[in-house]
């Protein structure tokens, strides 16, 4: 049985391992006439790309995507899409020592558990660079999606690195493309700087939460109960390495509310319902009500690091392990392309299966 496919409609296939000669994915469900090239791709793939600054991994690659099959002159034809991107900086020789060790923190352990033998040159399927694939993935999605429903935008940024959150009064939309952490807050990007540096410099790393936002979505997107929009983005984000976290709209904070306050009011505007405030995300009983859509995950600290950890080898020794190679002090910082790809995907799959179901008609207010 496998589980490398996500998605309903709008479907994506996952393949190939961080040290392989190459990695991608297979995306079915595309209509047909829809314009499509590389350099359509190729600029989300390098926001996503490796050693852009010193506060990402040092491993080179020019995450260059092809596409093998599905365009056709230009356009989409229908049938599946076929993504490559080929590694050119593999190091393996840098996981020879944890070749029968498990990093603490890692799945390492697990897939050992489940499977007994495991790819330990970057942790194989494990390893963040899989979600290259996906964000070719999203780029797919992303001109579908501007085909279908013009206006529609997906932003995400960093809003907290460790225990340092950004201060909302400050949000400025213009500034998450002007810092190496995708952050809307010029003041925090400073101060995350020089700590992310100290913990650099200390062999040291920290987790973050990513918050992306699908402005324009259209109303009526999900289905109760086991359809919900916003089921499908919790599983969406959920599956991207290293997440251990996700809510959407208010979240967690929700139940600190009253229903007085929780309660997202409505007036009728010149162009239909109006919500006073944004609560829930965009989502009302799995179903997208035409607000931005809001999602935030966690994303843990980085396992492989320098710092000596208590661990295990396969032996059932015990030993203190330190994780050579190159790693991101905060994988957070290169994960919100993903989360981007992620919530692009999921909308573009609700999207055709509301054509599918519904034809897109809507219910009439006013």
């Amino acid at each position: 049985m496998s589980f490398n496919t996500f998605g309903h409609l709008f479907r994506v296939t996952t393949w190939g391992e961080s040290h392989g000669p190459a990695l991608g994915a297979t995306v079915d469900g595309v209509p047909p006439g829809v314009s499509l090239t590389e350099a359509d791709i190729q600029p989300w793939l390098d926001k996503r790309k490796p050693g852009q600054n010193k506060f990402t991994t040092q491993r080179k690659e020019p995450d260059e995507v092809r596409i093998l099959s599905g365009v056709f002159e230009g356009r989409t034809t229908g049938t599946p899409i076929q993504l490559m991107i080929e590694n050119t900086d593999q190091r393996s020789k840098d996981y020879g020592d944890i070749a029968l060790s498990f990093r603490p923190g890692h799945a390492d352990i697990t897939y050992h558990q489940k499977y007994g033998v495991r790819d330990y040159r970057g942790g194989g399927r494990s390893s963040a660079r899989e979600t290259a694939a996906r964000v070719a993935a999203g780029g797919v999605a992303r001109q579908v999606l501007a085909a279908l429903v013009p206006g529609l935008r997906v932003t995400g940024y960093m809003v907290q690195m460790g225990t340092h959150g950004i201060d909302r009064a400050r949000f400025d939309a213009a500034q998450i493309e002007e810092n190496p952490f995708w952050c809307p807050d010029p003041i925090a990007a400073v101060e995350w700087a020089a700590y992310l540096d100290d913990l650099r410099l200390s062999h040291n790393s920290v987790g973050a939460v990513i918050e992306v936002v699908a402005e324009g979505v259209p109303a009526g997107l999900g289905a109760p109960l086991y359809g919900k929009l916003d089921s499908d983005l919790a599983a969406a984000m959920m599956s991207i390495n290293a997440v251990k976290g996700v809510e959407i709209g208010d979240g967690m904070a929700a139940a600190a509310l009253t229903g007085v306050e929780n309660a997202d009011e409505i007036r009728m505007g010149p162009n239909g319902p109006e919500f006073l405030s944004n609560h829930a995300g965009g989502i009302l009983g799995g179903i997208s009500s035409g607000q931005p859509v809001v999602c935030r995950f966690a994303v843990k600290p980085t396992s492989s690091i320098l710092t000596p950890r208590r661990t295990i080898n396969a032996r059932g020794e015990e030993i203190d392990l330190v994780t050579k190679g190159r790693h991101d002090p905060c994988v957070g910082i290169r994960a919100v392309p993903v989360g981007e790809a992620m919530m692009a995907c999921v909308i573009l799959d609700h999207l055709l299966l509301d054509r599918g179901q519904t034809g897109g008609q809507r219910g009439i207010i006013g």
